[in-house]
This record gives structure tokens, C-alpha cells and sequence, in this order.
């Protein structure tokens, strides 16, 4: 069974690989469900490991709706991962209804070539996946990870093994999502062949800051936040404006 660890800090990337994981995810910002990487991240990593890196290619939180300009950021993010030589790309994107954006992630699938594509998470939100399924071997995507559409994939189990009946080795199911020492066997006894895990411990806590500079808001996944040319033009004016 590949494990493959969703990796967020440089240290994070030396102990997986050190521990005897797979293969990597690398991403950062875990807290809002992973997005890319800065590209002095992953050329650290590509010096440090040697086990393939997938590069997740996501151009911001919240939902998996992107604007056009969005989706020219994930191109050109994806053609500089192939230029470093990652070994793949994990991405995807959906339809304000969240059913699959075909076009668009057909058009990343095949950008990425050669390099292996995962569809990524954002399939737990997809209502009919099993027509995701037949979608995303059509379009030649390699992977897809998932949690089975719940919590964790414990909790989803089921429908993993369901999902994994449907591909019937035509592209991989990849269980993530609270996987860990206690759970893996499951996975493994269920026939799948890769796992998917952050195997995250704290390790490190400081004094806890006199100001905050977390904002909350930014934590929800149904809202998407950006400046607003009013606002901008209101602090402008009344920076110019005499007392």
C-alpha cells in the first residue's frame, strides 16, 4: 500500500520521507484545506526528498469555483510544476452547482500531461459521484482523493468501496481524510492500494500573541472574499480629504 502524506512544511516532507512514506502531497495552509505552494517551497523539496512530490494546484480557500483569471493562475502554476519536474498534480475545479467544470478540468488533465493528475477533494462535494467517476476516466484523470463524500473516510467507508467497485482499476480511489495508525488496516484489508494522510502532531506552541491576526471569516468554505473597488475608492478619497 502507497502512503501518501499531505505535507505542508519543509519538515513535514524530510520525516515522511524519512518515516518510509510514498509519496508527497505538498501544499500549504492545511487550516483552509491546502492551497499551492510557493515555488521556492517546492524547489526546496524537489533538493531535499527524493519520492515523488504531487504539487496541489489551488489557487485560494473557500469554494472550487474559479474566476477566468483564477484559471490562468492554475495553468501557469501547473506548466512551472512540470518545468521543477514534479511527478504530479492534484486540482480540479466544479461548477457553481458543484458538478464537475468538464471543460476546465479537462483542460488541466491535459496541460499536466505527462505528469499524473489527481482530482482532489473537492469530489466530496460533487452530487452524483458516481457520474464524477465515469467523468473523470473519460477525461484521463489518474486519481481521484476522497473521503467518501463524509467527514473522514472512516465515516465514509462505504462508499469508498463502492466508488473503488465502479473504477474496477480503471483509475485509482484514494481514501483521505482522518486516516492514521488506528484506521489504515481497514483501508488495506478493503483492497485499496493507497492511502492518503497528514499524520500531523504539534510541534511547536509559543506565547499566544497580544493581537491576533487570524480573521475568521476567511475560514468559511461557502464564501469567498475580495477587495471591493467602492471601499477602495471611499479610503482613498477621504485619505485625500482635508481635516
Amino acid at each position: 500500500m502507497i502512503l501518501e502524506i499531505c505535507a505542508a512544511t519543509i519538515q513535514s516532507v524530510i520525516h515522511a520521507e524519512k518515516a518510509g512514506a510514498q509519496r508527497i502531497e505538498l501544499c500549504c495552509e492545511l487550516a483552509v484545506g491546502g492551497i499551492t505552494p510557493s515555488f521556492g517551497m517546492i524547489q526546496e523539496v524537489l533538493k531535499k526528498v527524493s519520492i515523488p512530490v504531487f504539487v496541489l494546484i489551488r489557487p485560494r480557500s473557500g469554494d472550487f469555483t474559479y474566476t477566468g483569471n483564477e484559471f490562468e493562475i492554475m495553468k501557469a502554476d501547473i506548466l512551472q510544476c512540470k518545468k521543477m519536474r514534479c511527478a504530479g498534480i492534484v486540482s480540479g475545479i466544479l461548477n457553481d452547482d458543484n458538478t464537475i467544470d468538464v471543460r476546465r478540468t479537462k483542460e488541466l488533465v491535459a496541460l499536466s500531461k505527462p505528469l499524473l493528475f489527481t482530482f482532489h477533494r473537492a469530489f466530496d462535494w460533487v452530487p452524483n459521484p458516481t457520474e464524477a467517476i465515469e467523468t473523470f476516466i473519460k477525461m484521463g484523470v489518474d486519481r481521484v482523493l476522497t473521503s467518501g463524500q463524509t467527514t473522514t473516510a472512516e465515516q465514509g467507508i462505504e462508499v469508498l468501496i463502492q466508488l473503488k467497485k465502479q473504477a474496477n482499476g480503471r483509475m485509482q480511489i484514494v481514501p483521505g481524510g482522518g486516516i492514521n495508525e488506528n484506521n489504515v488496516k481497514l483501508f488495506k484489508d478493503f483492497g485499496f492500494e493507497e492511502v492518503h494522510a497528514s499524520a500531523s502532531v504539534l510541534a511547536k506552541e509559543t506565547q499566544i500573541p497580544i493581537v491576533s491576526i487570524n480573521n475568521a471569516k476567511f475560514f468559511e468554505e461557502n464564501k469567498v472574499y475580495e477587495s471591493s473597488i467602492e471601499i477602495i475608492c471611499k479610503i482613498l478619497k477621504n485619505a485625500k480629504s482635508e481635516v
